[in-house]
């Protein structure tokens, strides 16, 4: 549920892009760098689980941080929805949006982690797939209507609506199944130092540290979203209402990727998926200059169709792509600080997703491209896709192993090991 509102709360992603473009009409450069702002709260997602796992909060550590979180996620919509008027306050609302959403999801995340140590790939990469399989789904319930109700009653109504649902999480939270524990847990604050060091040991090891650091460089390269974005709406004059169709498509097509990768790549090695994906991602995404350029048209082939076949092609293979990064991460956890470790890594990913929005901003800037000039937007397109190919010479860190083996490389019949119940 937790991660089916996660999806759902994208209805105000549109509504956020056209009020940082037309309310207070900023540039695409300005408009990628609030946007890699408010994606702070994602990098130290540590600090949230060791938070989680060490201090219950009123005798628990999971349920009443899922409350918490979700009144947060409502107290930052509704402020979009009444006081904010400039990008500094909406900047500061969005990241206390993106705080509440980052603090549910490590609690959650260390639940399905307890679940998933241990158990092979394939165990794995299932549960994983539920997981975001279910924020796919809130994803498509809430695409159509994220673009059409911009249209019909302004982006101040569309957060006013936004702020009801992290109150979703608040509410099911209760039903979490959870042993009340009395004061903290795993020795509390005094075993702070500890607990670092616990984490340092365990990141550092060799088969930890260097997947890790492939995952970072493989998300680093940078993004040309928000230029794309300008540039549809502005030069193509694609409406929220139609924005609104192509996010459910996206959304669609982000719920088949985890099929794709639960059917037919969770028993694939690591190594060839990325390879595969990023190489046909890649070619893919470059297809996106034919609609800059405007040669689809020549083909007799619509702005508006290119662009739904072209993002449904591509959510489909970046969703497949990312799955692996999950699977990997939730298998690399030990006993016991689940939450903390978890949240550690999925963090340098979102540092490195992060460090890409930037590096497209900053390309974006250099291009002078802006909310009026678009002459180099297919250059910008170009170097974006390539250098995602820059990560594979590196792909060697990755773990070669056999994908029926858990994490510590025995197959799954040699071990018995009991799924864990909240």
């Amino acid at each position: 549920m937790v991660y089916f509102v996660q999806g759902v709360l994208g209805l105000a992603r549109l509504a956020v892009s056209f009020y940082l473009k037309d309310d207070l009409h900023l540039d695409p450069a300005e408009t990628a760098v609030i946007t890699g702002f408010s994606a702070l709260p994602w990098l130290i997602k540590p600090l949230y689980g060791f938070i989680s796992d060490s201090v219950p909060l009123f005798g628990y550590r999971r349920r009443s941080y899922l409350v918490l979180s979700g009144l947060l996620g409502a107290l930052s919509w509704s402020l979009m929805a009444s006081f904010v008027n400039d990008k500094y306050g909406a900047c500061f609302c969005i990241l206390l949006g993106s705080l509440s959403v980052a603090f549910s999801d490590v609690v959650v995340d260390s639940m399905v982690v307890e679940r998933a140590r241990g158990e092979t790939q394939s165990v794995s990469g299932s549960l994983q797939s539920l997981c975001w399989g279910s924020s796919a789904f809130g994803g498509i319930v809430s695409s159509y209507f994220s673009g059409s109700l911009v249209d019909a009653y302004g982006v101040r109504f569309v957060f006013g609506l936004t702020a009801l649902l992290p109150l979703l999480t608040s509410a099911v939270a209760v039903l979490v199944k959870e042993q009340r524990v009395r004061g903290p847990s795993r020795g509390g604050p005094s075993s702070s130092k500890d607990s670092i060091l616990e984490l340092w040991q365990a990141v550092k090891q060799p088969n930890v540290f260097l997947p890790t650091l492939f995952i970072f460089l493989w998300q680093a390269t940078p993004h040309s979203e928000a230029a794309m974005f300008y540039f549809t709406t502005n030069k193509l004059g694609f409406t929220p209402e139609f924005l609104g169709r192509v996010k459910l498509v996206t959304s669609v097509a982000s719920l088949l990727g985890v099929g794709l990768y639960n059917g037919f790549l969770k028993n694939v090695p690591l190594r060839k998926i990325f390879l595969g994906t990023t190489v046909t991602g890649t070619a893919l995404g470059l297809t996106q200059v034919i609609l800059v350029t405007g040669l689809n048209r020549q083909f007799g082939i619509s702005d508006e169709w290119f662009a739904v076949g072209d993002s449904l092609i591509i959510t489909v293979l970046g969703q497949a792509s990312f799955m692996p990064v999950l699977v990997l991460a939730a298998r690399l956890c030990p006993e016991g600080m689940e939450a903390t470790l978890f949240a550690a890594l999925m963090s340098v990913s979102n540092g490195g997703s992060v460090l890409g929005g930037l590096f497209g901003a900053g390309l974006t800037q250099v291009l002078g491209i802006t909310k009026d000039r678009y002459d180099n937007l297919a250059l910008l397109l170009i170097i974006c896709n390539l250098s995602s190919l820059l990560p594979l010479p590196l792909l060697h860190l990755l773990p070669n192993d056999n994908p029926n083996a858990n994490a510590n490389g025995k197959q799954k019949e040699d071990v018995d090991i009991e799924l864990k119940s909240s």
